[in-house]
C-alpha cells in the first residue's frame, strides 16, 4: 500500500472483450479527500467503481482498498458505497431496510440520525416499493451511510432527484463527511465544481486530469468575459485574443487570456452591452474543453 492511502490503483488495465475500459490507470485517495470522477458516457467511471469495490478485478495492474484486496470482509466493512441501481427487496419497510444494513456494520450510525440525514423522517414504514425514485435514491443514501464509513464511493448519486433535494443532499452529506473520504461520479459538473476538492477526468480509458479542482480550471488558462448584448456572438469571435464566442442564455461568453485588452475592443463594437463580468472558467467549460483537445 502507498502511505495511509485508502484507495490504491497502480496502473490497472481493464478490458471487455476487444473493448479497452480502463489502460495503465495510477490513482491515489488519501484520507479525508473529497474527489470527483468526471467523465464521457463510456470513458471507464463504471469500471474503475467496479474495480475498487472488488465487483472486478484488473487484467494488469494492483488494486488495494484501505492496503487489502477490495474482495476482504475486513475492508469492506469500513466502506460504504451507493451504485446507480440497487436490488432492495420491494416489500421491505424502509426502517427495516436501514436497520438490517446497520448490523452489518461494527459501529453503525443510531438510525434516527440515519434517517434524518437521508431526508427519510416520516417514510418509516413505507414499503421500498411504494417510494418514488427519488425516495428510493434517498434509501439508497441512508443504507451507504448506516454503517458509519470511513470511505464513501458514490456513484451518481443524484440522478432522479430534484434540484430542491440535490442541494439538501450535499448538505447532509458534508453535515456527516467531516473527515471521511469521498469519492463520487457525477454527471451534474456544477456538483464537482462545488463539492469536490480535487477531480479526475477520465477519457478512453485513460486519466486525463487529475488535480485539485482550480488546478483542473487552470489548465484552460484565461479568463471568461461574460455580458448582455443585442449584437450576437459572431461579432466578436474574430476581435485579437478571443479564443471562443458563444450565446448562453441571454449572455455572450468570450474566452481569452488577456481580458484587460479584449474588453476595450468590445466595448467599441457593442457601446451599449450590459452586465459585464469577468470570471473564472466553470469546471464544466475546462471538461469539455480537456475532453475536446483530447478527441
Amino acid at each position: 500500500m502507498m502511505g495511509d492511502s485508502i484507495l490504491f490503483f497502480q496502473e490497472v488495465s481493464k478490458a471487455y472483450g476487444s473493448v479497452q475500459a480502463l489502460e495503465g490507470v495510477s490513482l491515489t485517495l488519501a484520507p479525508g479527500e473529497k474527489v470527483a470522477l468526471l467523465g464521457p458516457n463510456g470513458s471507464g467511471k463504471t469500471t474503475l467503481v467496479h474495480l475498487s469495490l472488488g465487483l472486478l478485478r484488473p487484467d494488469r495492474g494492483r488494486v488495494e482498498l484501505f492496503g487489502e484486496s477490495p474482495k476482504s470482509l475486513r475492508a469492506r466493512r469500513r466502506l460504504g458505497v451507493m451504485l446507480q441501481s440497487a436490488a432492495i427487496p420491494p416489500t421491505l419497510r424502509v426502517r427495516e431496510a436501514v436497520e438490517l444494513f446497520r448490523s452489518y456494520y461494527p459501529d453503525p450510525l443510531p438510525l434516527a440520525e440515519t434517517l434524518h440525514l437521508a431526508g427519510l423522517e416520516g417514510l418509516e414504514d413505507r414499503w421500498y416499493g411504494r417510494l418514488s425514485g427519488g425516495q428510493q435514491r434517498r434509501v439508497q443514501f441512508a443504507l451507504a451511510i448506516c454503517g458509519n464509513p470511513e470511505l464513501l464511493v458514490l456513484d451518481e448519486p443524484t440522478v432522479g432527484l430534484d434540484p430542491d433535494y440535490r442541494r439538501a443532499f450535499w448538505k447532509s452529506l458534508y453535515e456527516w463527511a467531516q473527515g471521511k473520504t469521498l469519492f463520487f461520479t457525477t454527471h451534474y459538473l456544477d456538483e464537482a465544481d462545488r463539492w469536490a476538492g480535487r477531480v479526475v477526468v477520465l477519457h478512453k480509458g485513460r486519466v486525463r486530469a487529475d488535480g485539485p479542482v482550480k488546478w483542473v480550471k487552470s489548465q484552460l488558462g484565461g479568463k471568461v468575459i461574460r455580458f448582455r448584448s443585442r449584437i450576437g456572438p459572431k461579432a466578436f469571435e474574430g476581435l485579437p485574443g478571443v479564443l471562443q464566442a458563444s450565446a448562453v442564455g441571454d449572455y455572450v461568453e468570450l474566452a481569452t487570456e488577456r481580458p484587460e485588452s479584449v474588453i476595450p475592443q468590445i466595448l467599441a463594437v457593442d457601446p451599449n452591452l450590459s452586465d459585464l463580468e469577468v470570471r473564472e472558467p466553470a469546471l464544466e467549460e475546462v471538461f469539455h474543453e480537456l475532453i475536446r483537445e483530447q478527441a
